[in-house]
């Protein structure tokens, strides 16, 4: 017969046991870094907040619209994460997001709130982007000069899931369980703040700078919990310039890093909204005028709705007293529907003249200038001689409107440099 073992020993075997036992299950509760809550809790925004800058910097700026030029090393960092987190193809996001712009509230529209609802695109914005995202024509027509290359086509192309179950494991490994939750949040963020905020949102209610010939809005002026893509209406505006704030109080913290980039030569910048310059005195209209009128067509439209808006608030205060509710609620139907430029798209998103009979005569004036000076813009077949005239032209009628405020605008037409 075996000896039996020694009771000693015995009882030095269960503790290793139970020690084993207990080291795995701190493992596996709290992982090799075992945070406290409010640590995981910054670990989880510090990562969510790269993917967000991976989003705005590499996928929007750099390859949807080549506003600006990435070192490799950066470029495939980005390319890499998004694999991981949330599983992003650089193709075909771009391609959707061209898409959009191509497209914008028309039936077409991948995520349009003024075609789906803003409901729909706001909770099930991931949906509407995974279905056209495996639409063949749309990733052949808007997905070229994304990146083709051996790792694309073999590895982030191939095997889109083992990003994701990589980023799990990871993330179990160094959080522990809790990094279940903490991958969940991860693959969420972008899915509801760019595919549901900002598609959804930023197409429905919020601030406008510029009369886009769509219906996007700036969601809020601090761009920093998703990178500056809550300044969506300066994009759209100006969908080529790398920088979406525009006025001193707006914060692009996506800005902020593509300026540190570039600092350190690891970007190059190609293109931002242009700024006008305006010459004090100037009263002559000259084809540097032109030229800036040309190049600066969101600002020139902004700067007419709000020469308007002046006439159309004088016109409240000479017809029947509304109360201060009702007379801010017209202003700002009436600043929404005028700062909508005119567009075969249809304007079933843009709420009706109020307040004021549209046949006032004033009004009706604000409005044939309006579609005048927005008409040159779409003059593309004449020549520089035949725009210069028109705006000549429009700037006398401008003048002799009897409107002060039209008048007062003219001046300041002449001075563009």
């Amino acid at each position: 017969m075996a000896a039996s073992p020694h009771p000693e020993t015995s009882c030095i075997i269960r503790e290793k046991k139970v020690h084993l036992f207990s080291a795995s299950l701190a493992f596996f509760s709290n992982g090799l870094l075992s945070l406290s809550w409010w640590q995981t809790l910054l670990v989880t925004l510090v990562l969510t907040h790269v993917t967000i800058i991976s989003v705005t910097v590499y996928l929007h700026r750099c390859q949807a619209h080549r506003t600006l030029d990435l070192h490799p090393v950066v470029s495939h960092f980005f390319r890499f994460w998004l694999w991981m987190a949330p599983g992003i193809g650089t193709g075909p996001w771009t391609a959707v997001h061209r898409k959009h712009h191509a497209k914008c509230e028309m039936a077409e529209d991948p995520h349009s709130p003024q075609t789906f609802g803003i409901w729909k695109v706001v909770l099930k914005g991931s949906e509407l982007y995974t279905a056209e995202s495996r639409n063949e024509e749309t990733l052949r027509r808007f997905g070229r000069g994304t990146p083709d290359d051996w790792i694309e086509r073999n590895v982030y192309a191939k095997y889109p899931n083992l990003g994701i179950g990589l980023l799990m494991v990871i993330d179990v490994a160094l959080l522990g369980v809790v990094g279940v939750s903490v991958w969940a949040v991860q693959m969420m963020w972008i899915p509801f703040w760019a595919g549901g905020v900002v598609n959804g949102v930023g197409h429905f209610c919020g601030y406008r700078n510029f009369g886009a010939a769509d219906a996007s809005t700036n969601v809020i002026p601090f761009g920093i919990l998703i990178g500056g893509e809550e300044l969506h209406n300066n994009h759209h505006a100006y969908a080529t310039s790398a920088k979406l704030s525009n006025r001193w109080y707006e914060v692009d913290i996506g800005w902020m890093y593509i300026r540190f980039l570039s600092a350190v030569g690891l970007a190059k910048i190609r293109k931002i909204a242009p700024t006008p310059r305006l010459v004090k005195g100037k009263v002559v209209l000259d084809n540097d005028t032109l030229q800036a009128v040309l190049r600066n067509r969101c600002e020139v439209m902004t700067s007419y709705a709000k020469a308007a808006e002046r006439v159309y608030r004088q016109e409240l205060e000479q017809g029947t007293r509304f109360g201060r509710r009702e007379k801010f609620l017209r202003i700002r139907a009436f600043r929404n529907r005028f700062r909508q430029e005119k567009t075969g798209r249809g304007d079933a998103c843009l709420p009706h003249l109020p307040g004021i009979d549209e046949d006032n005569p004033k009004l009706r004036t604000c409005m044939t200038l309006r579609d005048d000076l927005s008409a040159i813009w779409d003059r593309s077949n004449a020549s520089r001689e035949q725009l210069l005239l028109q705006l000549q032209e429009w700037c006398r009628c401008a003048e002799q409107s009897g409107l002060s405020a039209l008048e007062e605008f003219s001046s300041r037409l002449r001075q563009y440099a």
